[in-house]
């Protein structure tokens, strides 16, 4: 009940260097520094930057950790999936006047997708569909 509490009262609003690093939390699910900075790619960012961002994240309620000794175990408080979700469809309706139709006939047009993409697209909706 807590987190998804959190998520209707949450401004979900991260930078993309928070969103980043929220990324390597989601993927490792618990982790210490070491971890985390063991995650970066090169150039990795200084540790300094890494726990300063970790304390953002923390104060937004993306993420808690555990005390363990010195050391803090960090992990999400926010699945990835319900943050994505809350992003979409604020672009749905900030960006496309709140229409899933404009929305899906911006994403057909203006991306890249192949035919067989495509037609998994029209799958999925189809399923969807089905469904309801």
């Amino acid at each position: 009940m807590f987190v998804e509490q959190l998520i209707k009262e949450h401004p979900m609003q991260l930078s993309k260097s928070e969103e980043e690093l929220m990324n390597i939390v989601w993927k490792l699910k618990k982790a210490y520094m070491k971890d985390i900075l063991d995650a970066y790619p090169e150039p990795k960012p200084a540790t300094t930057t890494v726990a300063t961002l970790l304390k953002r994240i923390a104060d937004k309620g993306f993420i808690a950790y555990n005390s363990i000794g010195r050391s803090r175990e960090y992990y999400p408080l926010v699945m990835k999936k319900d943050y994505f979700s809350k992003q979409v469809n604020g672009l749905i309706k900030n960006f496309f006047n709140d229409s899933a139709s404009q929305f899906a006939s911006f994403f057909a047009k203006e991306t890249n997708l192949s035919k067989t993409e495509l037609e998994e697209l029209k799958k999925l909706i189809d399923n969807e569909i089905k469904k309801k």
